[in-house]
């Protein structure tokens, strides 16, 4: 589809790049060159090619390491390299790989000298420290070339043909240029937080001109809200199109706000979401909130696939975004992302010619028509007296439209939707009435719960305080020994 051209008052784009940094807290990189990723299997081969051929270090952070063949596959191909000599170091996260993989799943690749951390263990005086995760899927090699993507290390995302499981729908893209030293910085950052930082070596990274394009490397820590501010502003600059994939969709009250507001203004507002997903609780969430948006004029997709996975965005035809951060609180305030917002026409449109066949596997929600009147105000016409008779008139009518929608691959959003508010305000009565009859079902989980926050709090002091002696008795250490030394060289 041809848009119609608005172009950007004369000094605007300064203007935009300048609160666009601001904004994400990354400055744009030039002169690099990147490559779409489609997929599991493009990504998993482009990732262990560039393994394989690794000669100085591998920097390897990803939320899911599984232990199936896929797994094992990379551990094998690190371990190879680490035996070789090459500075190994991979990163994964506590919670994405709990029930995943065990200790003994890493035993290959740390036997190799390979060096594994694992991002925020669960910590009995941490209580809600857990909710922070490290869901990047990141890899550097030789600070050469990098990967940045959605794709964790499981073959859950190459599907199962013999089961007739087609393969998970992702994205991810290949990244040459100055920008790499930016995924270093990001990884060397997460590392050296669970101990020793890396080693002088692995920070090197070719700053060398690869390409054309421009980009911004967006790292987030929990709570920095950068990818957040960012998708903000976006939304606030398309004047053309803004087309929207996300595997975890929950939007917040500002972020519908900018979304419906685009729409209101003629932008061109898309999201593509998927139709089944491995979390259930999520997409249920996620269908509460259409009728608001889609009466907006925000057009909604859902892959039929197996499960979208993806994190894109396309904004006119000079922004594009590919990353690890979905459109929810978890990933813009909770997380470590890492994101890569490109700035160049050529990728954008490489994206939304993607994005456009992805919509051919897709199925569109559309608002269902007005609700038909009740029956005693409709005229009869002979229906009087046949209840079931009119029952199976509407309901043949309602299964006509919900084909008809099906053969032009639209879904009617129903009252079904609201299904999940029903839901909750039923859970919500139960818990009411146990807690009236019974108060100490919720006493006991309370008091245990704030017994606990006291335990972890009087810790907390006593290790503090423990530093605190520490810090204190450095120096009079220091000094004694200096004097001791002293004294010894007066001897001699």
């Amino acid at each position: 589809m041809q848009l119609p051209q608005h172009p950007a008052p004369a000094g605007f784009r300064p203007l935009a790049e300048q609160a666009l940094s601001r904004a994400a807290g990354a400055p744009l990189s030039n002169g690099n060159q990147v490559d779409l990723l489609i997929d599991a299997r493009a990504n998993f081969d482009a990732w262990l090619d560039a393994i394989a051929g690794a000669k100085h270090n591998i920097l390897f952070g990803n939320y899911i390491f599984r232990n199936d063949s896929t797994g094992r596959a990379f551990i094998s191909a690190l371990a190879e390299r680490a035996r070789a000599g090459v500075y190994v170091c991979v990163l994964h996260d506590w919670l994405g790989c709990l029930g995943q993989s065990r200790a003994r799943f890493w035993q290959p690749l740390r036997e190799a000298g390979g060096a594994v951390r694992t991002y925020n263990r669960f910590d009995f005086l941490s209580p809600f420290a857990w909710i922070n995760r490290d869901h990047r899927k990141l890899l550097v090699v030789d600070g050469n070339i990098g990967f940045v993507s959605g794709v964790c290390v499981s073959g859950q995302w190459l599907g199962d043909p013999a089961r007739g499981r087609a393969p998970w729908r992702d994205t991810g893209i290949a990244l040459r240029g100055p920008a790499v030293a930016d995924l270093v910085r990001a990884f060397a950052e997460t590392w050296s937080g669970l101990g020793a930082p890396l080693d002088s070596t692995a920070l090197q990274a070719n700053d060398a001109v690869a390409g054309d394009v421009a980009l911004r490397v967006i790292a987030t820590q929990p709570a920095s809200a950068g990818m957040y501010r960012t998708d903000q502003m976006i939304a606030a600059l398309a004047h053309q199109r803004l087309w929207l994939t996300d595997a975890y969709f929950i939007g917040v009250a500002p972020y519908l706000s900018a979304l419906t507001n685009a729409a209101r203004d003629g932008v061109d507002v898309r999201l593509l979401v998927p139709g089944a997903s491995d979390v259930p609780m999520v997409a249920a969430l996620s269908r509460t909130g259409y009728r608001a948006l889609l009466e907006a004029g925000i057009r909604i997709f859902e892959w039929n696939g197996s499960m979208l996975h993806a994190k894109t965005a396309v904004a006119d035809d000079r922004w594009a975004r590919v990353g690890s951060t979905n459109l929810n609180l978890a990933s813009w305030i909770g997380n470590c992302e890492i994101d890569v917002a490109i700035e160049h026409a050529g990728f954008v449109q490489q994206l939304a010619s993607q994005y456009e066949r992805d919509l051919d596997h897709a199925t569109e929600i559309v608002l269902s028509r007005r609700r038909a009147r009740p029956l005693t105000r409709m005229p009869h016409h002979g229906l009087r007296g046949h209840g079931s008779a009119a029952r199976g008139a509407v309901g043949t009518l309602r299964m006509a439209t919900t084909l008809g929608a099906a053969l032009r691959n639209r879904r009617v959003l129903s009252d079904t939707e609201t299904r999940p508010l029903l839901g909750g305000a039923m859970l919500l009565l139960v818990v009411a009435a146990v807690v009236a009859w019974w108060p100490q079902v919720l006493a006991w989980p309370l008091a245990a719960l704030a017994l606990w926050l006291a335990i972890s709090l009087i810790a907390r002091w006593l290790r503090m305080q423990k530093q605190r002696r520490q810090r204190v008795l450095a120096p009079a250490c220091d000094t004694a020994a200096a004097s001791t030394h002293a004294r010894s060289d007066d001897v001699d």
